[in-house]
């Protein structure tokens, strides 16, 4: 075919594809009629059956360029989807992270373990003989309790600041956790024992002196999302480092590659966790006007939400 004669049989149908997509573009594809639609489909693909045939035979022609760019502003109409980033986020987030922590369970439960273990041996260690406190806590921990200070309602005079300290410290001992993997789950073991110790020591010492229930219903509201995403955090780091010590018939280069390619994932997918747990820390758990039904009722609806997604979405359904 011939330049002249492929510009003079075809032009009169690029134009009308042209006014078809800048109504299109303009109002979006609800401004055409069902036959301006299929009217559309079809001249979209006769243009590129013309653009084959100008980049095969003219393509130092201006023409070429134009129905290019005919054709490229015209291909999202028709193939139009979600962006792809917004597609893998979404695929991400309702199959395969909760299929992910599903998978790692075993690592989780033993590093919730060895959280809470240790936290109820501190708390009854205290609460039956106070005088082992110097052994468990700092002297001038142990001085703030005895004297009855209700440290954690110094956060109502800077909701704000205190949220953003909060989740930056629970993102420092999650960080802590995951890491200590690499010394063969050595400091993730430390970090998640002595957490855990820490905090059953603070209670039980709290209540010899009878400020725990205050305390617990400070954490109430925030509790139940920070301590899952460091066991979460915990679970992964002892991954890690069960890859270092058996890697099986892999190398422990390639062992914990793939340990370390799957942990990062649910690490950095479950990071918004800590986040809603330092604004309730910083935005409610402090407050005096929220009374503590409604901070118990904060800790089991995101418990309930946060476990019926980990546990539910992401099933797949059995053939027939």
């Amino acid at each position: 075919m011939q330049f002249e004669q492929l510009v003079r049989q075809r032009k009169r149908d690029w134009e009308r594809l042209e006014v078809l997509l800048k109504r299109i573009e303009h109002d979006q594809v609800k401004a055409l009629s069902q036959a301006e639609l299929v009217e559309f489909g079809q001249l979209y693909r006769s243009a590129t059956s013309d653009l084959a045939i100008a980049q095969r035979d003219f393509p130092d022609k201006d023409v070429t360029a134009y129905l290019n760019q005919l054709v490229g502003r015209a291909h999202p109409v028709v193939y139009r989807g979600e962006p792809i980033i917004l597609r893998r986020l979404k695929n991400f987030y309702l199959k395969a992270l909760p299929q992910l922590y599903r998978e790692m369970l075993p690592f989780i439960a033993v590093a919730a373990i060895l959280l809470f273990g240790p936290a109820l041996l501190g708390y009854l260690a205290l609460r039956l003989n106070p005088d082992a406190a110097p052994y468990m806590m700092s002297p001038s921990m142990i001085d703030l309790i005895k004297s009855g200070t209700k440290w954690w309602k110094d956060l109502n005079d800077a909701n704000e600041i205190g949220s953003a300290f909060i989740m930056t410290n629970n993102l420092r001992v999650s960080f802590l956790a995951y890491t200590g993997g690499m010394t063969f789950g050595l400091v993730t073991f430390y970090v998640l024992v002595v957490n855990g110790m820490h905090l059953g020591a603070i209670f039980g010492l709290l209540d010899v002196y009878g400020n725990g229930a205050p305390l617990l219903e400070f954490v109430a509201g925030h509790g139940v999302l920070e301590l899952s995403e460091i066991t979460i955090a915990g679970g992964a780091g002892l991954m890690l480092g069960y890859s270092l010590l058996r890697p099986g018939l892999l190398s422990r280069r390639d062992s914990l590659g793939i340990a370390a390619s799957k942990s990062i994932r649910l690490l950095l997918g479950t990071a918004p966790i800590l986040i809603i747990a330092g604004v309730i820390e910083g935005m409610i758990s402090p407050s005096d006007l929220i009374p503590a039904p409604v901070k118990f009722g904060v800790a089991i609806l995101t418990g309930v939400l946060l476990y019926a997604y980990l546990f539910l979405t992401g099933r797949e359904r059995n053939a027939r």
